[in-house]
């Protein structure tokens, strides 16, 4: 009986092991709180959310943060402008919508630039190439009003 036992509980920490090992640590998410025009351009952000982005479903969303997929793709709307960002910064535009870009650890986080609020979008490396993602929320991120066009 005690070699059954200790037999059994070597096997359930082997797998206790084994899967703590294997899944994703999912960091929990700081949600923005938009302000001005940026509220009702959220709200309509929000409404319009694609079931899938870069081939990931949608999995969760609320008033400013939106994910899809494991490792996350996750989207907030009504962040504070990135302190990188500056007049001259550079402006990759996907399907008229202006982004700019910083490489992160893990992947790439996508602003939009020339919105009534900033849109963030960081997208891990897992989901190459991660223009794939603003392809297809480009649609819902032109729900924020346009004010100026990046250049």
């Amino acid at each position: 009986m005690r070699i059954y036992h200790a037999s059994l509980c070597a096997t359930v920490l082997a797998v206790l092991i084994l899967t703590t090992g294997c899944s994703h640590r999912q960091d929990p998410i700081a949600h923005p709180s938009p302000t001005g025009a940026a509220v009702a351009g959220c709200r309509a952000v929000m409404a319009d959310l694609p079931q899938t982005v870069a081939g990931a479903r949608l999995d969760d969303h609320d008033a400013t943060v939106a994910t899809w997929g494991d490792p996350r793709i996750v989207l907030r709307c009504g962040v504070n402008k990135p302190a990188d960002l500056q007049l001259t910064s550079r402006c990759d535009v996907v399907n008229d919508v202006g982004w700019f870009s910083e490489q992160i650890d893990d992947g790439w986080r996508f602003t939009t630039i020339g919105r009534a609020g900033y849109v963030e979008v960081t997208v891990p490396t897992s989901y190459a190439p991660q223009a794939d993602a603003l392809v297809d929320l480009s649609t819902t991120i032109k729900k924020m009003p346009l004010e100026r066009p990046c250049q």
